[in-house]
């Protein structure tokens, strides 16, 4: 039988190039996390924040399997799934693909998803940004089917396309993952209307880890991990600025009610 009431946590971070750096930060924030959490969520670049292809290279080469270790470790020690938001996984010479992970309890990799939008857009003169430059966008919607319930997987600028969480709802996702790395220009303007969106407009549960502060490339990122009940109301909200762990439990009917009260599957 599977259970109603679940404790999530999302670990808000300032990832850097130096995957090194990267896996101490994570460590010391593991440690905090309390051994009662069904799903650890990371956020998205958790393991290296570059665009520089020689950076990616050098993860792949030097540090994947390492980094995939301390996952697999805490997953046991923490007796918690883990979603990895993502890493860069090598598709050929050139290119990489945006993956993110879901790792269960036991440290096994149960599912995997490639980033389908990517990030190429022109904000201003002075922000601009081609995430093709490195990366294959995805082709395959994934849900995860966890202990208690099915996990819509999605990253980052995915969260501006409605089409994608109605596509994972119908394939009976009743929450979504949306790790990020948000900047701090689209974050402000819209992080909080298109989270509690996705939420309200499927009836699911939202997890958005998140990085956050100004990182070693220079970019900076909005923070406000947060974790939203099917209703659209925020349950908890990380500051905009502080590496930091936040947690609830949700109750699960809450999908069921949200549905009941307002359908909204509707096919059109």
């Amino acid at each position: 039988m599977k259970k109603n009431k679940v404790k999530i946590a999302c670990l808000q971070t300032t990832s850097s190039k130096d995957p090194q750096k990267n896996m101490s930060m994570l460590e010391q924030l593991f440690e905090k996390v309390s051994s009662n959490v069904d799903l650890i969520c990371l956020p998205e670049c958790v393991a290296i924040f570059s665009d520089n292809k020689k950076d990616l290279d050098f993860f792949s080469k030097k540090y994947r399997e390492s980094f995939f270790n301390l996952i697999t470790f805490y997953a046991k020690k923490k007796k918690s799934a883990i979603l990895v938001g993502s890493v860069p996984e090598k598709l050929n010479r050139l290119k990489f693909v945006n993956r993110s992970y879901i790792f269960n309890a036991k440290g096994v990799q149960k599912s995997s998803y490639d980033k389908i939008n990517l990030f190429d857009v022109n904000l201003n003169k002075n922000e601009k940004y081609l995430e093709s430059k490195n990366y294959m966008a995805g082709k395959k919607l994934v849900v995860s089917d966890l202990l208690w319930g099915k996990l819509g997987m999605s990253i980052c600028y995915d969260l501006r396309f409605p089409n994608l969480y109605r596509k994972l709802t119908k394939k009976g996702a009743q929450f979504f993952s949306i790790p990020a790395a948000f900047t701090f220009t689209t974050g402000k303007a819209h992080w909080h209307s298109l989270i509690r969106a996705r939420a309200i407009e499927n009836g699911c549960f939202v997890f958005a880890p998140a990085q956050c502060g100004v990182h070693d490339n220079g970019r900076r990122t909005y923070g406000h991990s947060m974790i939203v009940n099917p209703w659209g109301k925020i349950l908890v909200e990380a500051n905009k600025n502080k590496k930091q762990i936040i947690s609830t439990i949700i109750n699960i009917d809450e999908i069921g009610h949200s549905r009941k009260k307002i359908p909204s599957m509707t096919q059109f």
